[in-house]
């Protein structure tokens, strides 16, 4: 069974203010903060309760919790917000918490832990095993473009042909608008930097002296942050994916596109050798055919479930949603025979719906608000802030856009980069030319999510500037040869800018990420998480045949 976080790994939002900046270090107040600091020390002194799990299907043993942060850690006084745990319990004596992160970025981390638990049970042995969903994400004051984001997204999509700048440039700002108008206060101080700095508060409700972590994909990121904020916090540290510090929206745009266009190359190789393979046995043939499938839809769209339609770009993001694993090629070459046969798209939604759909795409397991993203319907009562506060949302009540607008609002507000209306105009022709190179499957959609940030306000340049030469325990970082999503070079080049402190493991493998589908490396994490034991840098997994 393919592991929750493979299903999850795969861009409107303002960067963290200048003060909260100054306040990066900040941990456990042990003596009275500055007089130019604000105090924290309330929000570390609260402790967690935990009680059963809201929600249909939720495992009998999965505890739920919260905790209450700053909205604004700047000013603690200006309001709060709820940020939802999860934990299973250590089977035996607990030495602590391991706190897991699952990517995205905008993947709500507690119902992944409750889809796939049984990934994790090792761990169990020595902690209690805990995520949370960030600020932003699944309960934690969702985000949201509203109801009608699948209409304003297939209107940019068709903006994108190169004939018309303008229009793009004003379905891009209408896509901000709908953004800003539908996802609440939190969306000013939502990103990495915060996010970080909320795990510092959850490590101290917990009861932890360090901060024991494994994040997968943008999880990385969000670890890697942590240790540059907080070093003499971390413990033991994993993470498995490794994300780019460093490359800007435009690069990591192309990067995705040739990933994604080398995995679906590799999985048209795989499906024309069965006779049940839609595009014949012929592979230029079958290459030729998926993408004719791709225009055929985005001019003209088929009906999908829920009232709504499956474009072309609708299905490029399913086929690379599932491009992640081999263990759903099976499932992608079903799915695509009952589109191209059948004309049934519910194959495909299926696979669209591990967290990383656009807002076009439906999640049949989250029904959307009356307001999405601001409606608490659990406000907290005598939390530590006397301001305003946001509380959990009921799991059915997640909009059903929150993970591609949360993806959205935090890639946007972990970068700087902004084009301007010049740039794009400009540069269209020469942009989609590029992307079209890279991948004439995956281009067009990737394009899309690089030009998403225009019209936002400026991102920090905390993470690309100041994430680096850490000074903290040795980190394990692991990369995966085949990773469609995260280039392996990203895990040397991230390796280097933290220092002396990152360990690196090669998972000579195919697939995004490698803890659940290599025995190897879910061998080494679990090892360096509960004793202690790194392997050597520079060390190897070899491929799995069961992969």
């Amino acid at each position: 069974m393919l592991s929750t976080h493979r299903r999850c790994a795969v861009a409107a939002a303002a960067a963290a203010t200048t003060a909260a900046l100054t306040l990066l270090g900040a941990g456990l107040p042990s003596v009275a903060p500055a007089a130019d600091e604000p105090d924290l020390s309330r929000f570390y002194q609260q402790k967690i309760t935990w009680a059963a799990c809201k929600g249909d299907g939720m495992p009998k043993d999965l505890q739920c919790g919260k905790v209450t942060v700053p909205l604004d850690y700047a000013r603690p006084g200006a309001g709060t917000l709820d940020v939802a745990l999860a934990r299973y319990r250590a089977t035996g004596k607990s030495r602590g918490s391991v706190l897991l992160n699952f990517g995205g970025p905008g993947v709500a981390g507690i119902a992944a832990l409750a889809d796939g638990g049984k990934d994790f049970m090792g761990l169990t042995n020595g902690y209690d095993v805990v995520t949370f969903d960030p600020r932003g994400v699944g309960q934690s004051s969702p985000v949201s473009c509203g109801e009608g984001s699948a209409q304003v997204f297939a209107q940019l999509d068709a903006s994108l042909d190169g004939s018309d700048p303008q229009a793009a440039l004003k379905q891009l700002q209408k896509v901000a608008d709908e953004c800003a108008k539908h996802s609440g206060p939190v969306l000013p101080y939502i990103g990495t930097i915060n996010a970080s700095r909320d795990m510092d508060v959850m490590r101290a409700a917990l009861g932890d002296k360090k901060l024991n972590y494994l994040g997968f994909s943008y999880g990385t990121r969000l670890g890697a942050v942590y240790a540059a904020q907080f070093p003499k916090k971390v413990g033991r540290m994993a993470l498995d994916g490794v994300d780019t510090l460093t490359e800007p929206l435009a690069e990591q745009g192309l990067v995705s596109a040739e990933g994604q266009q080398t995995a679906l190359d590799s999985f048209i190789t795989w499906c024309v050798k069965d006779v049940a393979c839609p595009f014949g046995q012929d592979p230029r043939s079958a290459r030729q055919q998926v993408l004719q499938l791709v225009q055929s839809l985005d001019r003209d769209p088929v009906p999908a479930d829920f009232g709504r339609q499956l474009s072309g770009q609708d299905l490029v993001g399913a086929i690379g949603q599932a491009l992640y694993s081999k263990q759903l090629w099976p499932s992608l070459e079903g799915a695509l025979a009952n589109l191209v046969q059948n004309g049934d798209a519910s194959g495909i939604l299926r696979l669209s719906s591990g967290g990383m759909a656009r807002p076009d795409l439906p999640r049949p397991s989250a029904r959307p608000s009356d307001r999405p993203g601001a409606r608490p319907s659990d406000r907290p009562s005598g939390g530590p802030s006397s301001g305003p506060s946001s509380g959990l949302v009921d799991p059915g009540d997640v909009p059903v856009d929150n993970p591609p607008a949360a993806l959205m609002a935090i890639t946007c507000a972990d970068t700087p980069d902004r084009p301007t209306a010049k740039q794009v105009t400009k540069n269209m022709d020469k942009l989609r030319a590029a992307y079209e190179e890279a991948s004439p499957v995956f281009g067009q959609y990737q394009l899309t999510e690089v030009l998403i940030c225009y019209g936002r306000p400026k991102g920090t340049d905390f993470i690309r500037d100041e994430v680096r030469a850490v000074d903290t325990p040795k980190m394990l970082l692991v990369g995966t040869r085949g990773d469609p999503a995260t280039p392996y070079r990203w895990t040397m080049e991230t390796a280097k800018r933290l220092g002396d402190s990152a360990v690196v493991l090669d998972n000579k493998g195919e697939g995004h990420t490698g803890y659940g589908s290599s025995r190897c490396v879910s061998q080494k994490i679990d090892a360096f998480l509960l004793y202690g034991s790194l392997p050597a840098n520079g060390s190897s997994c070899g491929p799995e045949a069961d992969r």
